[in-house]
Formats: structure tokens, C-alpha cells, sequence
């Protein structure tokens, strides 16, 4: 027999609305719903590390486990106003097997469904990866749209894809990239006519960032070398002090090669370049038997840069050069120059990744998500902090990881979602969505809490 919660919550307490925090992680829907006044009703997180992280900063215990709280059986989730999740990702991710709904993580979306049914809270905030709209799920995002919409939500079926870096710092933005699709919904009230295909969601303009970032000055940066825990290694020195000096002998190159043709300056090779291709031509030949054509192309790429270098620099100069990155390891010996102009590797962001030393521009950092190895800041000559990586998020300054270890805290803060772009996408969604939200009490709060305030920002959250 379905049992629902008995009493469905204390009576309103004269706060701006109630929310319920699926999946919470370590709280950065909490963070924003609480600096617009709102009320915790529910949370839930199975992780019992992130759940001790979210109770420390937010006061209430989210540990607990979704499919036992809500399913066929029973909802006990109280009553809410709006609902907040970012369901499990990597059944959707490109990291993963990408298995969707064929794998359990990927049903939990269903139990979401029955908590709607039964409470009706009066917006919906989903967010998740940006593949969750690719090719290989359209099914599954097709499942998700046509079963909000018959449990009465208002949603568009197309995706509302946003990044913290396209938002300009003084409206919440960070310099991170993290394209996440957000899912916004509103439930129609009785007797209003649902649109069945609502614009998507989108940023206003004057929200957006029309500049280029500066890592270091925006999120800001702490100016101290010296922080515990992001310290570079003597090996990962070596190996970046190597490759600098290779780094100067292409750009004094590059500069002769202008020089000859009268042609403007270019950067260096965008191409991977892959030392182990820097061989004999008897060599490459052999390397080129078989390869698959994108190898062969790198190979011809590289044979070519190598040959150009060679002559530039001078056999014996090279091959002093080659001996020492060949005692590195194999990714190590492997650079990916992404940073246009930029005159040295210590003026750059580098990240120590399986395919090679990717060297970008300090504007801005690669999704949290994706960092196995926290990037190396040149300028400062040492790795991100995991405070840095929370002011990526858009956490308050004040928000407290206890004493747990870093890699916990940097996998917590890659699950989360940042707090700039869901308060962005909410006050949005409410300004869209306002003629359904004005003819509720529960939407007109809301609406109030939501377009009375600035958006948050890393000082003041």
C-alpha cells in the first residue's frame, strides 16, 4: 500500500518558501535557496562524507537514500516548494560507459517523478551533464520532458545549456568552464492552460561576461606560494622546467620564421606533440605502418616539426635535449600547447593530464569535474587550493570542509553544482514563468524572493 508522509510539514513559518535538496552533495543549491531566505524541508545525499560536509555548513543531515524515501511504496519527503537536484551524471557522462537509463544510477530520475506526483512542490531545478542532451540520449532526455509534463510541470523540451564563465563576475559568474544542462519547471495551476512548448530558459544579456577572464584577479587568487597541500612536486619541475626551455626554441623559431618571410608572428603547434615521433624517418616509416589515420596525421605533424627544430637548433643540441624528456614518463614526454602567445610555460595554466602537459592561458580553469590532478598555476608556481576551487563553485568564504582530506574535497566540490549560474537560471526561470507563479501564493514568494536580490556572489552568499 503507497504511504505518504502523515503530516506533510510544520505550518508555513513566514519564510520566503520551502526547498528539497535531492542528491545535495555538499549544499550548493542549500547555499543559494538559503541566501534567498529560504527553508530546508528535505535533503538527501547517500555519500556519507559529502552528507558530513552539508550538515557542518547548512545544519540539517542529508544522509540518507533516495530510493527508500521515495518509490512505489511511500513518499516521505515532506511538503516543498521547489524541488533541487543534480541526479547522478555518469550513467550520461562522456566519462563513462554513458548507459543511461539502461543502468540503475540513471532510474533515479523516477524517483523524482513520484516525489512530483505527490507533493507538487511549484518549481523544479535539475541540473546535469551537458551529454545528458547528446546524440546518445535523446531517449532518455525525450523520457524525462514528456513525464514532467504529465505530472502537470510546464517545461521546454529544449536544453538550457549554461556555464559559470559566461557569467560575468558581478552576477555570480566564475572562471570555470562547466557547461551543465539545466531542466526548469513549473507546475500549472489548476484551471491554467500549460504552454506546450515554452521558450528555453535563457541568460539576459546584461548578465553575461563581455570580457576576457583573468584567472588570478577574478576568483581572486590567493597571492601565497606557499599553501599546504599544492605544492609541485621536484619531478613535475623537472619536467616543466624541460619543457620550457623547448618552448623558448620554438618561439625564437617561430620568430626567425617571421623574420624570413615578413609574415606575422605565429603561435606555436596546436598539435599534440608526441617526442616519441620525434625518431629517423627509417623509424617513422615503421611507426606509420598500420596507423590508424588520425596517428599517421599526428605523426606526419610531428616528423615535420621535428625535422624543422633539428635544423633550427642543431643535432647536437637536440639530441641532449631528447635524451633527458626520454627518461620521463610517457605522458611526460608529450606536450599540448593551447596557449596561443603566451611567451612561457610558468605564465600558464598547466595541467599534468594521461595525454601529455596541456598548457592553456590563465583566463580560466576546466570544469572541476574533470580534474584528476588539480592544475598547476604558473604564476603563482604551485596547484589550485581547494579554497580556490570552492570560490570556483561560488561558495562563501565562510563555508567549512572540516578536517577531511583534499582529494574528498575537490571530488565534492566536481559533483556540486555553482551557485552563480543556479541562481541565474532560477531568477530566469521565475521571470519566464511568472503568470503561472502569480496566480499561487507559493509563486508569488517565491517570485518576491527570487527578484528581490542581486545575485549572490563569493563574498557575500
Amino acid at each position: 500500500m503507497f504511504e505518504a508522509l502523515a503530516a506533510p510539514g510544520p505550518e508555513f513559518s513566514g519564510t520566503a518558501f520551502r526547498y528539497a535538496d535531492l542528491f545535495a552533495g555538499l549544499g550548493g543549491f542549500a547555499s543559494v535557496f538559503e541566501s534567498l531566505g529560504g527553508e530546508h524541508a528535505y535533503a538527501v545525499e547517500i555519500d556519507a562524507a559529502a552528507a558530513a560536509v552539508y550538515r557542518r555548513n547548512w545544519g540539517n543531515d542529508p544522509l540518507g537514500d533516495i530510493t527508500k524515501d521515495a518509490n512505489d511504496s511511500r513518499v516521505i519527503v515532506p511538503d516543498h516548494d521547489i524541488l533541487a537536484g543534480g541526479f547522478p551524471c555518469q550513467p550520461f557522462s562522456k566519462s563513462g560507459a554513458q548507459r543511461g537509463m539502461d543502468e540503475v544510477r540513471g532510474t533515479l530520475f523516477f524517483h523524482i517523478e513520484k516525489i512530483l506526483r505527490v507533493r507538487k512542490p511549484t518549481i523544479v531545478v535539475l541540473e546535469n551533464v551537458r551529454n545528458l542532451v547528446g546524440p546518445r540520449h535523446r531517449h532518455e532526455w525525450a523520457v524525462i520532458i514528456d513525464h514532467l509534463r504529465d505530472a502537470g510541470y510546464q517545461v521546454s523540451s529544449t536544453p538550457a545549456i549554461f556555464s559559470p564563465h559566461k557569467i560575468a563576475p558581478e552576477h555570480g559568474g566564475t572562471p570555470q568552464v562547466r557547461e551543465r544542462v539545466f531542466i526548469t519547471a513549473t507546475l500549472v495551476p489548476e484551471g491554467m492552460v500549460m504552454d506546450p512548448e515554452p521558450m528555453p530558459v535563457a541568460l539576459p544579456p546584461e548578465v553575461l561576461m563581455h570580457r576576457e577572464w583573468d584567472l588570478i584577479e577574478d576568483l581572486p587568487m590567493d597571492r601565497a606560494h606557499d599553501i599546504p597541500g599544492t605544492e609541485i612536486t621536484a619531478a613535475e619541475r623537472t619536467w616543466i622546467d624541460h619543457w620550457e626551455v623547448m618552448v623558448q626554441v620554438m618561439r625564437a623559431w617561430r620568430a626567425q620564421q617571421a623574420a624570413t618571410t615578413g609574415e606575422p608572428l605565429r603561435n606555436l603547434p596546436g598539435f599534440p606533440i608526441w617526442t616519441d615521433a620525434w625518431v629517423s624517418k627509417r623509424t617513422h616509416a615503421e611507426q606509420m605502418n598500420g596507423a590508424p589515420a588520425w596517428k599517421a596525421d599526428f605523426l606526419r605533424k610531428n616528423l615535420d616539426l621535428y625535422e624543422s627544430l633539428r635544423e633550427f637548433l642543431g643535432d647536437v643540441q637536440m639530441r641532449d635535449w631528447l635524451r633527458t624528456v626520454r627518461t620521463f614518463p610517457e605522458s611526460r614526454r608529450k606536450l599540448e600547447w593551447q596557449a596561443q602567445g603566451t611567451t612561457s610555460l610558468w605564465d600558464c595554466v598547466i595541467s599534468l593530464r594521461p595525454s601529455g602537459l596541456r598548457v592553456k592561458r590563465p583566463t580560466h580553469l576546466p570544469a572541476l569535474v574533470a580534474i584528476t590532478q588539480t592544475p598547476i598555476i604558473g604564476p603563482l608556481g604551485r596547484r589550485l587550493s581547494t579554497r580556490e576551487a570552492a570560490r570556483l563553485q561560488g561558495l562563501p568564504e565562510t563555508f567549512d570542509f572540516g578536517d577531511q582530506r583534499d582529494a574528498a574535497t575537490f571530488k565534492q566540490l566536481g559533483n556540486g553544482v555553482n551557485t552563480g549560474v543556479v541562481f541565474q537560471v532560477l531568477r530566469a526561470h521565475v521571470e519566464r514563468d511568472k503568470p503561472l507563479l502569480m496566480a499561487t501564493e507559493a509563486g508569488r514568494r517565491i517570485l518576491a524572493a527570487v527578484q528581490g536580490v542581486d545575485a549572490p556572489t563569493v563574498e557575500h552568499v
